[in-house]
């Protein structure tokens, strides 16, 4: 069975498709150089119409009405532009149609913009639908995150994998800078990051409580471990604080999608002279296998997987299902579906 695989690399090659949910514009090059909060492309998909009768307003005919329209389809307009005799339009808006002594406006607002979600070259073009974007660095891959983007110079808060931050060691020193900062289990935290505008949170764990008012914040959350309070993994705390001071760290905090293989990940831009190769979305399982798990009650726990029983294992609530038998890193042994493994690499 493929086995997902949670990326936690200190230099790869890291590729990622950007696609519009409907066709649109690719506004950047080929070959071009961008920032993770750049947008890419361009769709409008939700649109609003407003209507300006000038024939009923004025009640006169709409043949007489249509001579006094001057207006284009395809034309912008602006607030308070005179469209007939004393008649005013009352939003921003494009006219898409014109005729019959009617104009019906697109008052949309702004369109829907794609963000890079990495820095990098763009590599290919995908025609009205979006880029492939590529570069060189450090991956690091979460569990969690609040669905925003933004990149920034990284600090090292936490001076320890097991530390929890608090609502005292965040000032104005640290404004505009992606903090790595240990378990959040206060509410009081989030908030201060917010005022001081830091351009993004990477946390070990965050108290499930806390997930709705997470969601609300301005800036990126990642997860790197588990919904709960649990120290950060050894391997990705090493990576991102021996990164201390990089510049144009993202932090794409995209919630997890296990079957169109996107998750939350900081990505840190390194220098290189020849790229590395790029990393493999799926394993298959194996004994030895360093593994997480993604579902209660040992949600964000790893392990090593010990062994693969051929067939179907019965579970205690009676489904039969594929499975692995689990030594966790507290000692413990389990049997875990497969399905709720993944494969840290």
């Amino acid at each position: 069975m493929l086995a997902p695989v949670s990326h936690n690399l200190a230099l790869t090659t890291i590729i990622r498709k950007r696609l519009l949910p409907v066709q649109g514009e690719v506004v950047v090059k080929l070959n071009q150089h961008i920032l993770a909060t750049d947008t890419v492309a361009e769709a409008e998909f939700s649109h609003k119409h407003h209507l300006i009768d000038i024939a009923h307003i004025l009640g006169i005919k709409p043949s007489v009405a249509e001579k006094m329209v001057s207006v284009r389809v395809g034309e912008k307009l602006a607030a308070g532009t005179v469209v007939a005799k004393g008649i005013k339009v009352e939003h921003n808006g494009r006219v898409v149609a014109a005729g019959g002594g009617q104009i019906l406006l697109d008052i949309s607002e702004k369109p829907f913009e794609l963000k890079a979600g990495i820095s990098g070259e763009v590599v290919e073009l995908i025609q009205n639908r979006g880029v492939i974007i590529q570069e060189v660095g450090a991956l690091v891959q979460g569990i969690w995150g609040n669905g925003r983007i933004s990149s920034g110079t990284l600090h090292v808060l936490a001076e320890k994998p097991a530390e929890i931050l608090t609502a005292k060691q965040l000032d104005m020193s640290l404004r505009s800078l992606v903090i790595l900062a240990g378990s959040c289990q206060n509410a009081e935290v989030l908030n201060t990051a917010a005022e001081i505008t830091v351009r993004g949170l990477i946390l070990s764990s965050i108290h499930p409580s806390l997930l709705g008012l997470a969601r609300k914040m301005p800036y990126p959350i990642v997860v790197t471990d588990a919904i709960g309070n649990q120290a950060m993994n050894a391997n990705a705390y090493k990576i991102i604080s021996t990164n201390n001071q990089r510049e144009k760290v993202t932090v794409n905090a995209e919630a997890f999608q296990r079957y169109e293989g996107t998750r939350p990940e900081i990505i840190i831009p390194l220098p290189h002279t020849d790229p590395p190769s790029t990393p493999r979305a799926v394993e298959i399982f194996a004994p030895g296998q360093k593994v997480r798990l993604r579902r209660a009650p040992h949600a964000g726990a790893t392990g090593t997987l010990e062994n693969l029983p051929a067939g179907l294992k019965t579970l205690p609530n009676g489904l039969r299902v594929m499975a692995g038998e689990v030594k966790l890193n507290s000692g413990k042994q389990i049997t875990v579906p497969l399905v709720n493994l993944e494969v840290l690499g």
